[in-house]
């Protein structure tokens, strides 16, 4: 039997990840209660002895007794269950924005709390949910399509087994992705942008990638980054980890971080099943 317990900030996409799931034929429940989480699990093995129907449940700010999750989710975790929580998040900006757009009301908004205030305290409400998830989804840049998309290809589609391997390309003047479990700062190496002819090009443009071949020092830091993740993602996988996010950023996420990105992906698919690659801030 699969649970998945999708959780996170109001306007983060909860509602839409909970509706692909349920297209994929997952038994959904939205703002479900914490303490009934337990013998909801124990009701469904029991009554499907042979194959129990899997299950996804939204657990979010509404619930009471969040603080009581930690304890039930390691109950879960010692029956026949492969529980994974996933969390999704977006920037405070950006559910504001999505807030004020919709003129939906914030679950915690009231007399005395506005609603950036509301998005705030959410957060740390949420804190206890956010720091067991074994995956954190940044919708800050993404549309509903586009999180149907992660939903399918990181959890649905994903192998029962091993590690589900992100590289995600950004620029810092955007700021970091809050879903990168492990960053890498490329900002130090060759730029193309400061060449004439490679400037309005993207780093998967095979003149991008001759450029950066080319040069000593980004072959250094990738055979640097090769090293670290071969050495510590058996570890991470070791410990029960099933996904993970490893963020590689530029100044502005179109040329070395695409290109590194692209790279990575190619050479760690021949060490590990499942492995994608995402630009988020990519353009052209």
């Amino acid at each position: 039997m699969k649970l998945i317990i999708i959780s996170g900030r109001s306007g983060s996409g909860k509602s839409t990840a909970l509706k692909a799931l349920e297209d994929e034929g997952y038994n959904c429940i939205d703002n479900f209660p914490v303490g009934l989480l337990q013998p909801l699990v124990h009701n469904t093995l029991r009554e499907h002895t042979k194959e129990a129907s899997d299950l996804a449940v939204c657990i979010d700010a509404r619930s009471r007794d969040l603080e009581l999750f930690p304890e039930i989710l390691l109950s879960i975790d010692r029956m026949d269950v492969n529980c994974q929580v996933i969390y999704l998040n977006a920037s405070s900006a950006t559910l504001v924005k999505r807030f004020s757009e919709t003129r939906r009301r914030h679950p915690l908004t009231n007399q005395q709390t506005d609603l950036r205030q509301a998005i705030d305290a959410e957060a740390e409400l949420l804190e206890s949910i956010a720091d067991l998830a074994d995956l954190t989804i940044d919708s800050t840049r993404l549309n509903a399509q586009d999180l149907r998309d992660t939903i399918t290809s990181r959890i649905i589609r994903k192998p029962i087994t091993g590690i589900n391997l992100l590289f995600r390309s950004f620029g810092f003047k955007k700021g970091v992705p809050v879903d990168a479990d492990i960053v890498f700062d490329l900002r130090c190496l060759p730029n193309p942008f400061w060449e004439v002819e490679l400037k309005p090009l993207i780093g998967t443009d095979p003149k991008i990638k001759a450029f950066l071949d080319a040069q000593p020092l980004v072959n250094e830091m990738f055979d640097d980054i090769c090293t670290y993740l071969q050495t510590w993602i058996p570890r991470f996988e070791a410990n029960s980890r099933v996904y993970m996010t490893v963020g590689v950023g530029c100044t502005g996420g179109q040329h070395r971080s695409v290109y590194f990105a692209q790279r990575l992906a190619e050479n760690f698919r021949s060490e590990f099943e499942h492995v994608l690659v995402r630009h988020r801030d990519l353009s052209g």
